[in-house]
């Protein structure tokens, strides 16, 4: 049976990490440039000041990546493609770590990421907030936010009011007349979901839990002050670019377009009349989202497109790669920028975004972001983890990172089903943590 397909939300939930414990977490990043598997211990760490919040300490012990095949915009085209690239990464770790893997992480950036916030309140006639009408105002949150072609990736408390008062983390044991809860429900669709896990399936292996791209590259990129003063993730894939906006520790809003990288290497391909992958190749050497004085005299070889060894390649100025680049570039920032000006974030993001994915490694994506955005933009390079190649270092890992961090923050999040707190895989004994516990951890 399908893990999707039950009467609840009906996504597989993470077990939360016990912190007296070492866990072995696999996770895979589908994405339409690579395909990452990653495995990792996590060891119980102490309460410090750095990254507040993570239980854990991550190391990598093993990694396998490959160039991602049948991946169009992070949809999957070709189930065939995607599980052999599946299967080779997975490969690649397992030997690395010495170990076989049967379940994983995996993230989700298709299937029209949708972020709603829901409010509910309930009648407390002026007694104390027991933990009872917590559970009672999560679920009528949740209940609103149940579709039949939508399934639920994440559902988080931001905060709760008592009496209007709103901004309460913890009202346990306060007394008022009405309890309030804001829900940020992060929502895919239920086809994209189900091709991604039979992808998985076929490879046998199993779905441990789905996290949505934005929210894993944000947490594998910002810093605790972003977090909590409110800052905008914008992970630059090779198909899509996501945004997730984080405020007071909390992922409080996400977003996603179809285009990414991929895109500015087809204009090139089209404009200078040459393959897709000498047209990658011209991107990374040669390409910049900024224009330079000296592009104009700068020449740059253009393999045509051709059977015959013997064309000449097209000599071209360096200048007009960078206008192509540009026109693409900025187009893409655009809509990031009104798109966050349309959520209604815009002030919650303030002046503080940060870039990850492979296609922010462009030369001159941070000036170009910085002129468009009109906010300050550093890139994000994936924190808090040991034991990763030099390679898997830079911005374009950041999601399979913060798949690996993703389980020590997976108990925030709360998910009501019909009769209340479900278990996660529709088996009768709930393996959420009490909702005590959850409360105490969480706020």
């Amino acid at each position: 049976m399908s893990l999707f397909g039950s009467s609840h939300f009906g996504l597989p939930r993470m077990k939360p990490l016990s912190s007296k414990r070492s866990h072995v977490v696999s996770v895979l990043d589908i994405g339409s440039t690579k395909v990452v598997c990653m495995i990792g211990r996590l060891t119980p760490r102490k309460e410090s000041s750095v990254l507040p919040g993570r239980t854990h300490n991550v190391e990598v012990i093993g990694i396998g990546h490959q160039r991602s095949r049948g991946i169009k915009s992070g949809v999957i085209a070709d189930l065939d493609a995607v599980e052999s690239v599946v299967r080779l990464a997975v490969d690649a770790a397992e030997r690395m770590a010495g170990l076989t893997v049967e379940s994983l992480i995996v993230n989700v950036s298709a299937g029209r990421i949708g972020s709603d916030v829901y409010t509910a309140t309930i009648d407390l006639g002026g007694q104390e907030v027991e933990s009872g009408d917590l559970k009672k105002v999560l679920v009528a949150a949740g209940q609103q936010s149940q579709g039949n072609e939508r399934a639920v990736l994440h559902s988080l408390p931001t905060g709760f009011s008592l009496d209007g008062e709103r901004g309460i983390r913890d009202p346990l044991g306060m007394y008022g007349d009405v309890l309030g809860v804001d829900m940020h429900v992060v929502t895919a669709e239920r086809a994209a979901l189900r091709n991604l896990e039979l992808c998985i399936n076929r490879a046998h292996l199993t779905v441990e839990g789905v996290v949505a791209t934005p929210y894993a590259s944000g947490l594998a990129a910002l810093v605790d002050d972003e977090v909590e003063l409110g800052c905008a993730a914008i992970d630059m894939g090779g198909g899509m670019t996501t945004i997730s906006v984080f405020a007071e520790g909390k992922l409080i809003h996400t977003d996603a377009i179809s285009i990414g990288g991929h895109h500015v290497t087809t204009d090139l391909a089209r404009g200078l009349s040459t393959r897709i992958e000498d047209a990658e190749r011209l991107k990374v050497v040669h390409g910049s989202a900024l224009a330079n004085g000296a592009d104009e005299r700068d020449i740059v070889a253009v393999p045509p497109i051709g059977e015959d060894d013997r064309d000449q390649p097209v000599q071209v100025p360096k200048a007009l790669l960078t206008r192509i680049i540009r026109a693409r570039i900025e187009e893409t920032l655009e809509l990031l920028r009104d798109r966050i000006q349309k959520s209604g974030f815009s002030p919650v993001v303030g002046k503080r975004v940060v870039l990850t994915g492979g296609a922010s490694q462009l030369t001159g994506m941070p000036e170009a972001a910085r002129r468009v955005l009109a906010r300050n933009v550093r890139i994000g390079r994936p924190m808090g983890v040991a034991g990763l190649p030099a390679a898997a270092k830079g911005p374009a890992f950041s999601t399979a990172v913060g798949l690996m961090i993703y389980p020590q923050v997976a108990d925030q999040e709360t998910h009501a089903g019909q009769g209340g707190l479900f278990s996660p895989f529709g088996n009768g004994n709930s393996r959420f943590a009490r909702m005590g516990q959850w409360l105490k951890e969480s706020f």
